[in-house]
């Protein structure tokens, strides 16, 4: 099963990332995710730390520029197929490296892509 790794997720359910977790969840999507605060979303525990994660198809970030650096090689590693860089993420710098390691590169917002049925 392809797997979507919610990349800033937060227990606040005002936030997108929480609002992606839950709409992942209601299309039956495998759903992890990763934050700075541990605690569950729908029923998707927040880890909070990056090398328990393996197997993820794709991820769907919702840090700004600034904040994905200190993450680059982390998610590198991870060996995602895509990275979705929704609206307040977008950051042409990573793009670059995730490209030269043969991730796809979609700037999309989730929720869109999920109520529109092209996730």
């Amino acid at each position: 099963m392809k797997t979507t790794l919610v990349f800033g997720a937060s227990l606040n359910p005002n936030r997108y990332s929480n609002l992606a977790i839950n709409k992942l969840r209601s299309k039956k999507i495998e759903t992890t995710a990763f934050g700075l605060r541990g605690g569950t979303v729908a029923d998707v525990q927040i880890g909070t730390d990056l090398n328990k994660i393996q197997n993820i198809h794709t991820i769907t970030l919702y840090l700004n520029a600034i904040r994905q650096k200190e993450y680059y090689e982390q998610i590198i590693e991870l060996k995602p197929q895509r990275v979705i860089f929704n609206p307040g993420t977008e950051n042409p710098e990573f793009y670059t490296l995730l490209r030269k390691s043969e991730i796809m590169v979609e700037e999309a917002c989730t929720l869109v892509l999920l109520a529109t049925d092209q996730y």
